[in-house]
């Protein structure tokens, strides 16, 4: 499953300082920062959110536009913003969710007796299994 996405996104240098930032690719997808590096950050925060509720929804991700075909005015430019949605997630969605499993009775004793930590070993081994 593809996790990295590059959207093109249009930066509003402001009168009072600032920017305004739109993604076009994203209707509603709008944010603002302080300072250059501010609006990145939130747009990066502003994607992740989109896209976490399309994929809630059950929706597909919109394909990037070609930045070539977008135009900018004034005091405006247009920057490529990456965004990594298995970091954003581990960052901002780290729900605990109760899963039921079966295991092999006798596996279970000696893993009791062990003082094994279930869910730690089923997270690991899915780390693993996911290469994440």
């Amino acid at each position: 499953m593809k996790t990295k996405f590059v959207y093109p996104a249009i930066f509003e240098a402001e009168a009072v300082g600032g920017y305004s930032v739109t993604v076009p690719d994203l209707p509603g997808c709008i944010t603002e920062g302080d300072t250059l590096e501010e609006a990145f950050e939130m747009t990066r925060d502003a994607i992740g959110i989109y896209l976490t509720e399309l994929e809630a929804d059950g929706k597909e991700f919109p394909a990037a536009s070609d930045p070539s075909g977008l135009r900018s005015e004034g005091s405006s430019f247009i920057a490529l913003v990456d965004m990594d949605m298995l970091a954003y997630k581990q960052k901002h969605d780290n729900r605990a969710v109760k899963k039921t499993l079966t295991i092999p009775q006798w596996l279970n004793t000696m893993a009791e007796r062990e003082g094994v930590n279930f869910s730690n070993i089923l997270q690991t081994a899915l780390k693993k299994r996911l290469r994440v």
